[in-house]
């Protein structure tokens, strides 16, 4: 089986309120593609907050105490520290220019996910989306409406990791997409059985997309996938989250 990426030309600059199925549509039917069972979108984390109006200027916010405490040790604005205190339940590791947190959403990254990239005006920062499984869920449902097919819907977002350099798509939303798929109990090709494989179905999805997304001036937030080699089924983000307790590096 061929696993294939799409991605999907025309997408314009997205606004507040735009509504995403309706371009990812127009996108399928400008290059002729039908949706069909077992196709995937994956959107990019950006379009989803353009969309639901996750944009703030600012210069309309005002820093606490705790923000210009922060932006002390980590040399950056102080109102953007305050951005970052407010998507953050726990602040982890400060240094000059980065600041890594435990995101309001559960993960660990770095700044709380707050983006100037591909956002019009400089003073204009871009938060995550509110919910990302929910945002999925509503374009998935609206998507399958539409074309009378069995979907999935990713979101996802650039991040960095522990113990390499270099950031990768990672999924932080999805709707009709397992997150994880448990290989425990099968065999390899000796047979020997496997123990401990589970595998993050969505997260490698995730890069592969990021990388047929682009990460500058590409304009191509959105990609169709087809031919993705597990059943689709119900993942939700939490399901990719280890727990604490199970988390040696904290």
């Amino acid at each position: 089986m061929s696993l294939i990426l799409t991605p999907l030309p025309g997408i314009p600059l997205i606004q507040l309120g735009d509504d995403l199925a309706s371009i990812i549509l127009a996108a399928c039917h400008r290059v002729g593609l039908t949706l069909v069972d077992g196709d995937i979108l994956v959107l990019a984390q950006k379009v989803v907050s353009k969309a639901e109006g996750r944009l703030v200027n600012l210069a309309d916010v005002v820093p606490s105490p705790a923000a210009r405490e922060l932006a002390a040790r980590s040399e950056k604005d102080p109102r953007l520290c305050e951005l970052i205190l407010r998507e953050s339940r726990e602040v982890l590791r400060v240094r000059p220019g980065l600041v890594v947190v435990e995101h309001n959403l559960g993960f660990v990254c770095a700044n709380a996910g707050i983006d100037r990239s591909n956002v019009d005006g400089e003073n204009v920062c871009l938060l995550l989306p509110v919910d990302p499984d929910a945002s999925a869920a509503a374009i998935r449902r609206t998507l399958e409406n539409a074309c009378a097919a069995h979907l999935g819907v990713l979101v996802i977002d650039s991040h960095g990791r522990a113990w390499r350099e270099g950031t990768v798509g990672v999924t932080i939303g999805l709707a009709g997409v397992p997150a994880l798929v448990d290989e425990r109990g099968w065999h390899d090709l000796f047979g020997n059985e496997l123990k401990v494989t589970v595998v993050g179905v969505a997260d490698e999805l995730a890069a592969a997309a990021s990388l047929v997304m682009g990460q500058a001036a590409e304009g191509t937030p959105i990609v169709h996938v087809r031919g993705f080699p597990y059943p689709l089924g119900e993942g939700k983000l939490s399901d990719l989250l280890r727990p604490k307790a199970k988390d040696l590096f904290r």
